[in-house]
């Protein structure tokens, strides 16, 4: 019988390429790996014109739009981006502040106000720095280039925020210089940060800050999930399970690469420290472990976050109602 072909739309994660390369094949499924550096345009795609058959997604558009009962995808128990998000608070210093509560009741450029990067960074401020949050203005726009807002996505809370446009011709990064913004929260980093004196980091430790986080909750953000389409699952349930086996079988090819002694694989130089401290944090040394129980911390906090800003109704849906049930995993 001839295999089954999926387009898989993904990042080139280093945990996601032996599945790109083929060297992982999962059973019954010829695989075409779509590497896209831009997840939200993956996003916007799958959503708009469902152009691919498995696709990264926006974990916290993901909890949102399924919450409301009108997203026609599953996601799978797949994992393929984290990252802690401390070190993605810049503020301009003219603006007076120094310490997270210096931010309330002041002007934030962010990328999407919806974006799982800045829910995670505010639900993190009011939770862990008991900043509040209700006096703060948004600023929506490109970080380093200008991009005009897209309306088809324009997904906003239930509670009133004052959110606005950037400028056109504007970037987050040309208000942050100007003091239009007095601060950013996003996904990647602005680039005056390296060409202006006075944009600084909040949290100039941000590993040391980051690690007490980590310490006391257990969390490293997840920021997207997986998908596919619900109809597709319900015709085959199977191509699930075999996805997930070859992602979990991809993304152990990796860590053994990753631990090969004889040289260092990335141009880390002290990758060793690295990875020991790595195997101290997380269990076996994983820390992009695959299932919802392993995850289950991390998740629920995420759909806590959603709640207090109102994109997700309390109560909130179970986080196992959220993903396809894989079988032989520990759920």
């Amino acid at each position: 019988m001839s295999k089954l072909s999926l387009t898989v739309a993904c990042g080139h994660y280093d945990h996601m390429e032996a599945l790109s390369r083929g060297i992982v094949q999962p059973t019954g499924i010829d695989v075409t790996y779509l590497v896209n550096e831009s997840p939200p345009e993956i996003f916007a795609r799958m959503i708009k014109t469902n152009a691919f058959d498995i696709s990264e997604m926006s974990l916290a558009m993901y909890f949102t739009l399924k919450s409301k009962g009108d997203f026609p995808y599953i996601a799978l128990p797949v994992f393929p981006c984290r990252v802690f998000r401390h070190a993605y608070i810049y503020v301009n210093r003219d603006a007076g502040i120094t310490e997270p509560q210096d931010l309330e009741g002041k002007k934030i450029g962010v990328q999407q106000y919806r974006q799982t990067a800045a829910t995670w960074v505010r639900g993190i401020l009011q939770n862990e720095y008991d900043v509040d949050m209700s006096g703060m203005t948004f600023v929506e726009g490109g970080v380093n280039v200008s991009r005009p807002p897209d309306k088809d996505l324009d997904i906003m809370p239930d509670k009133k925020i004052d959110i606005s446009s950037a400028p056109s011709g504007k970037s987050i990064n040309d208000l942050l210089i100007n003091g239009d913004v007095a601060a950013y929260f996003g996904a990647r980093q602005p680039d005056c940060y390296k060409t202006h004196d006075n944009i600084v980091r909040l949290f100039p430790d941000y590993r040391k800050e980051e690690r007490k986080f980590f310490d006391r909750t257990g969390i490293f953000p997840i920021m997207h999930c997986l998908v596919m389409s619900e109809e597709m699952h319900r015709q085959n349930p199977w191509i699930a399970e075999n996805m997930v086996k070859a992602f979990e079988e991809s993304k152990q090819w990796a860590l053994d690469r990753m631990r090969f002694t004889g040289t260092i694989r990335y141009m880390v130089p002290w990758l060793n420290h690295e990875i020991e401290e790595v195997d101290g944090m997380f269990a076996k040394g994983d820390p992009y472990p695959m299932g919802v129980e392993a995850n289950r911390v991390t998740l629920e906090m995420l759909m806590k976050y959603l709640v207090d800003q109102t994109f997700v109704a309390d109560p909130s849906p179970k986080v196992d109602n959220m993903f396809t049930r894989i079988v032989g995993w520990a759920e």
